[in-house]
C-alpha cells in the first residue's frame, strides 16, 4: 500500500486551520492563555521552636523549619518573586489544653516568628492561620462543650483572641480556616476595634472534611480524640453549602476567599470566582501534592510536569493564587514552570 507524503495532498476547503497557533514555541507563547507567575505562589512553612533546626517531615521534601531557617528559606524566595508565606505551627503537647490558650499566647511560636520576619523581611507578605486544632488537646477547631460537641459561639472569643495576637505582632493576613459560623465579622469587629483595621482576613470560605489532610495533620501532630469535622467542615457532596458560606464571608467583611481541597474542587472554585468580588485562592493540600509526588517516584507519571499541569489548572478554574507545598520545588525548577 502506498503512503501518501504529507505533501502530496492540499485541502482546499479548509479557511480556519487551529494548528498555525500552534506551529512554533513562540507563538505558543505568545498566545498562552494561563501563564504561572511566582508571586502567584503562597509558601507554606510548618515552624518549630528553637534555632537552626531543619527536620524531616511526613510529606515529601517539606521540612519543618524554626524561625530562622523559615526566614532563610524566606528570603530566597522572595528573591525569585515569591511574595507571601503562611505559617503553621507545631506546638508542645505540654502546651496543648481543651480551649486552645497558646494559640493567643503573645510570646508563642507563631507571633515571635512573625515578628522576626517583619523585622528582616519586611516586604513579604506574612499570613498566619487561625485555628485551634493545633492548639487544643483534643484536636478540634474549636472548644467543647459538656456534650463533647464544638461549641460555636464560645470559639470565636478563642479565634479572636488569636487573631489580635497574630495582627499585633505584624501579621499582614491572618488567616481564619476553622469554619465556624460567623468567625469572619467576628474577628475583623474585634481587629478594627484594636486599631488593627489595615490587617487584611483571608477566609477558608470553603473547607470541606477531606480525606486529603492527613500528611498537613500527622505533621502538625494534631489528633482528633473523638468525633470527626463533619458538623463545621463542609461535606464533599455540597456544592450550594460551599457557595453560601462564600458569600456569608463577603458580607461579614472577607478581603480575600480560600477554598481547600482545591484541585478536586476546582468547579467550587470557579462558580464562587463567579459572583466574588474579591480575590479567590486555591490550597493544593497535602494530599493533593503528595498524590503527585508518590507517584512520580513509582515513575507512574513525570512529577514537574504534572505539577505544572494541576497548578494551571487551578488558575484556570480561577485562582488569583494559589498555596501550595509545591512552591520551593517550582522555584527550585524555575525555568520549567515560568519560563
Amino acid at each position: 500500500m502506498q503512503i501518501l507524503s504529507e505533501r502530496t495532498i492540499t485541502v482546499d476547503f479548509l479557511k480556519r486551520r487551529p494548528r498555525r497557533n500552534k506551529k512554533s514555541f513562540a507563538i505558543r507563547r505568545l498566545i498562552e492563555e494561563t501563564v504561572l507567575n511566582p508571586s502567584d505562589f503562597i509558601a507554606p512553612f510548618f515552624v518549630t521552636p528553637g534555632l537552626n533546626k531543619k527536620i524531616t517531615s511526613g510529606l515529601p521534601d517539606v521540612d519543618i523549619l524554626s524561625a530562622d531557617q523559615v526566614l532563610k528559606s524566606a528570603e530566597h524566595l522572595h528573591k525569585e518573586g515569591v511574595m507571601a508565606l503562611i505559617l503553621f505551627p507545631i506546638i508542645e503537647n505540654s502546651l496543648k489544653d481543651s480551649i486552645g490558650s497558646e494559640s493567643y499566647n503573645e510570646s508563642g511560636l507563631i507571633p515571635e516568628t512573625v515578628k522576626l520576619l517583619k523585622k528582616e523581611l519586611p516586604s513579604m507578605c506574612v499570613i498566619t492561620d487561625i485555628a485551634l486544632d493545633p492548639y487544643t488537646s483534643h484536636g478540634h477547631d474549636g472548644i467543647l462543650d459538656d456534650n463533647g460537641l464544638v461549641a460555636n459561639d464560645p470559639s470565636l472569643e478563642i479565634l479572636a483572641k488569636q487573631a489580635l495576637t497574630h495582627g499585633e505582632a505584624g501579621a499582614d493576613i491572618v488567616a481564619p480556616s476553622d469554619m465556624m459560623d460567623g468567625r469572619i465579622g467576628y474577628i475583623r469587629n474585634k481587629l478594627d476595634k484594636q486599631n488593627l483595621s489595615d490587617v487584611s482576613i483571608l477566609s477558608y470560605c470553603a473547607k470541606f472534611a477531606s480525606s486529603l489532610y492527613k500528611g498537613f495533620r500527622d505533621t502538625l501532630g494534631s489528633k482528633l480524640v473523638s468525633g470527626d469535622k463533619l458538623s463545621y467542615q463542609l461535606s464533599p457532596s455540597n456544592i450550594s453549602e460551599s457557595l453560601l458560606e462564600a458569600k456569608l464571608d463577603l458580607e461579614e467583611g472577607a478581603d480575600m476567599l480560600l477554598v481547600k481541597p482545591s484541585m478536586f474542587y476546582s468547579d467550587v472554585i470557579s462558580k464562587i470566582k463567579n459572583f466574588s468580588d474579591v480575590p479567590v485562592g486555591a490550597y493544593q493540600v497535602s494530599g493533593e501534592y503528595s498524590m503527585i509526588k508518590a507517584a512520580g517516584k513509582l515513575n507512574y507519571l513525570d512529577v514537574d510536569s504534572t505539577l505544572k499541569e494541576s497548578l494551571i489548572s487551578l488558575k484556570r478554574s480561577g485562582a488569583d493564587f494559589i498555596i501550595s507545598y509545591a512552591t520551593e520545588h517550582l522555584i527550585s525548577e524555575k525555568t520549567k514552570f515560568f519560563y
